[in-house]
C-alpha cells in the first residue's frame, strides 16, 4: 500500500476527542483516505459518489476516519481540494455536544477559496449525515444541494461541477456585530472571544476555552442552554443558504 499514515502527515488529530483542535488539520492536497493512510488520488470527480463541500472537520482526515471507523466502515473516501466560489466559513449558532462551536457554510457570492469536496459512497454518506444530525427533526444540520451557477465548484481539472451538497446549520450562524456572518477563527480564539463577550456564557461554561470544552462535553442540556443563549443575546443571523434546504 502506497501513501503515508495520518500520523506521519500530521493529520491524525480527532477534534471529537480534542475539541480545542477543531476543525482539525486539513491535507495539503487531494488524496484518498483509506483507514489510517492517505493515498494518491487518480481523479478529481467520482460520478458514482455524492459530492459534499466540507467547511469544518469533515475536511479533517482524522475526524472522518474516527466517524467511519465507529460505524465499522473501512472503505476508501476521496478528498478533493477544490476552488469554491460563493461560500465562506462561518460559525454555527449552536454548542456541539462534542465540546466545540463548529463551522458552518455561509453564502458569500464574492468569496473564492480552496475547500475540500469529499465524495462518500452511500454507506459513508449515511454515517456522516448521522454525525451532523441530518436524519433527526431537531438535528443541528440539514444537507442541502447547492446548484451551479449559484455556487461555483471547480476541481483541479477545471471542470465545474453541476453542484454539490453542504451541511447547512438549522440554528443559523453567529454574526460579527454588524449583522454579517462572522468568520471562524479557530476554536481557542472563538471560545475566548465568545466568553469575553458574555457574562451569562461564562457562568455556564467557565472563563477559559478549556473549561468551555470540558463542560460542554459533559452535559448535553448545558449545550442546549448555550445554544439558546446565543439567540437570546441576538448574536444569530441567517447563513443565506436556508432557501436550499428542503
Amino acid at each position: 500500500m502506497k501513501g503515508r499514515t495520518l500520523e506521519e502527515l500530521g493529520l491524525a488529530e480527532v477534534p471529537r476527542e480534542n475539541p480545542l483542535s477543531y476543525p482539525g488539520a486539513w491535507p495539503a492536497d487531494s488524496g484518498l483516505l483509506l483507514g489510517d493512510r492517505m493515498l494518491p488520488l487518480d481523479r478529481p470527480v467520482h460520478e458514482d459518489r455524492t459530492p459534499v463541500v466540507a467547511v469544518g472537520s469533515n475536511a479533517c482526515p482524522g475526524q472522518l476516519r474516527h466517524k467511519l471507523a465507529r460505524a465499522g466502515i473501512t472503505s476508501a473516501l476521496p478528498m478533493v481540494k477544490t476552488r469554491v466560489t460563493g461560500l465562506d466559513v462561518g460559525v454555527s449558532a449552536h454548542v456541539s455536544r462534542m465540546g466545540y462551536v463548529s463551522a458552518s457554510p455561509v453564502r458569500a457570492p464574492e468569496v473564492s477559496r480552496e475547500l475540500f469536496v469529499i465524495w462518500p459512497d452511500a454507506r459513508q454518506l449515511a454515517v456522516i449525515d448521522a454525525s451532523e444530525g441530518v436524519p433527526l427533526p431537531g438535528g443541528n444540520y440539514a444537507r442541502a444541494w447547492l446548484p451551479a451557477p449559484d455556487v461555483r465548484i471547480e476541481p483541479a481539472d477545471g471542470r465545474a461541477l453541476p453542484g454539490a451538497y453542504v451541511y447547512v446549520n438549522r440554528h443559523g450562524v453567529l454574526h460579527d456585530g454588524t449583522g454579517a456572518p462572522r468568520a471562524h477563527p479557530g476554536q481557542r480564539a472563538l471560545l475566548t472571544e465568545l466568553l469575553l463577550g458574555s457574562a451569562p456564557l461564562r457562568e455556564l461554561f467557565g472563563v477559559t476555552a478549556e473549561q468551555f470544552c470540558a463542560r460542554a462535553r459533559a452535559d448535553a442540556r448545558l449545550c442546549a442552554r448555550g445554544t439558546r443563549l446565543f439567540a437570546e443575546h441576538k448574536w444569530v443571523t441567517e447563513s443565506g443558504l436556508e432557501r436550499y434546504v428542503r
